[in-house]
């Protein structure tokens, strides 16, 4: 990884618990937890709404933000 990269790389300053696997492995056991408690479909895809939210947001719309502003780009309004 060049230096370039690694400014434009937000995965990059952060701690190993708040990597891109540790998110989704973390979002797929709340999910699958709620499965194997609950047993209730409706309840486990409430439950699933706010995962996907914070996966849209911390692994799509943060680092995409992160890196315009680093990079000095202007951001878009999404």
């Amino acid at each position: 990884m060049t230096n370039t990269d690694r400014q434009t790389d937000i995965w990059a300053t952060k701690p190993w618990w708040c990597q891109p696997w540790t998110i989704v492995l973390t979002g797929v056991a709340i999910v699958s937890g709620s499965w194997l408690v609950l047993h209730r479909v409706w309840l486990s895809a409430i439950v699933t709404v706010p995962i996907v939210l914070w996966w849209w947001t911390f692994l799509i719309i943060v680092p995409r933000s992160f890196a315009q502003r680093v990079s000095g780009e202007p951001e878009e309004a999404s």
